[in-house]
């Protein structure tokens, strides 16, 4: 089992308090997103969880205790973006971020932070020119610090169409992507980080960019050391290559609040998830009714040794 932590929000920033609790007492729920009533049960037990795949924007709030996570194969997916607090309204500062880039890598190795630039557009403030420059400062500054930097173009989600009304961007053309991609690789080589790109039908390969797996089956085997044994997700899009996961977060709970975020769609939702926050409750931001129907989720590992002793033990 590989756990999604989390495409629904960030919650290394901003719920690792819960996180932590979750795995102490050993399981969580998770709410369907689109049914309320169904809730799944996840054990948290470290022989069949294959690995735990962060997704953030700020993961100071893990570091004190990542210490904690030891027993667990793990990776973080960290997104430094140069737009500002206009477009990324409560994300850290630039130079901020970089400084807890360096510590987390400095902590687990550079294999295991990944950097995501993302989503790419264009706006009066960072037209083509500003990216380069941007995109060549962060690099130089995570030299060493990361082996591998992941692009993708922004997608204006019909949910998120409303957020992007306030402010003027524009989406790239094929020409402009492959364009700026080429020089990224560049500048990348420079600086020996790979770059990848993610659920992108724009093919890069002519330059020497491939489409990659934020869940990655093969990073997971070399971290750990075993080899992995899993399929595509089928519950993500066709042009998203991810391995199999379990997401533990909630829609609507993210307090970044990124004009761009297809998690974030309802702001009323967003204020009323936020304020049920409890680092206590099996559930992330959202009360048990009663009604609800909980079921456990039968969950093995994927790694081809703890398969064949989970064989075993069944006879």
């Amino acid at each position: 089992m590989i756990i999604s932590a989390s495409r629904r929000t960030d919650i290394p920033a901003f719920y690792s308090e819960w996180f932590y609790n979750r795995f102490k007492e050993g399981f969580l729920y998770v709410k369907n997103p689109m049914n309320r009533k169904q809730i799944s049960k996840i054990l948290l037990n470290q022989n069949v969880i294959d690995c735990i795949v962060f997704w953030t924007k700020n993961p100071e709030p893990m570091l004190e205790k990542l210490n904690l996570m030891s027993p667990y194969v793990y990776y973080f997916q960290y997104t430094l973006n140069p737009y500002g607090n206009m477009i990324e309204k409560n994300v850290p500062a630039i130079d901020k971020s970089i400084h807890t880039f360096k510590r987390l890598s400095d902590q687990i190795g550079p294999d295991r932070v990944i950097w995501r630039y993302d989503p790419i557009f264009f706006t009066d403030e960072y037209n083509y020119s500003d990216h380069l420059r941007s995109y060549e400062a962060i690099a130089k500054q995570l030299s060493n610090f990361t082996n591998k930097c992941v692009i993708s173009f922004l997608d204006v989600y019909k949910k998120c169409k409303k957020n992007m009304e306030s402010i003027s961007y524009k989406t790239l053309t094929d020409n402009e992507m492959l364009k700026l991609s080429f020089e990224f690789i560049q500048i990348s080589k420079e600086f020996k980080i790979e770059i990848e790109t993610c659920a992108e039908k724009i093919d890069l390969t002519s330059i020497g960019i491939h489409q990659g797996k934020c869940i990655d089956d093969k990073l997971i085997s070399k971290i750990s050391k075993k080899k992995l044994k899993i399929g595509k997700d089928k519950t993500q899009r066709d042009v998203c290559g991810c391995i199999t996961s379990i997401d533990i977060g909630a829609y609507n709970s993210c307090e970044h609040n990124c004009m761009y975020c297809y998690a974030n769609y309802d702001t009323s939702a967003v204020l009323k998830n936020i304020s049920e926050y409890d680092p206590q409750s099996v559930l992330l931001c959202c009360k048990l009714r009663g009604d609800e129907k909980i079921t456990e989720r039968k969950m093995i590992s994927n790694f081809e040794i703890r398969r064949k002793e989970y064989q075993l033990q069944m006879f």
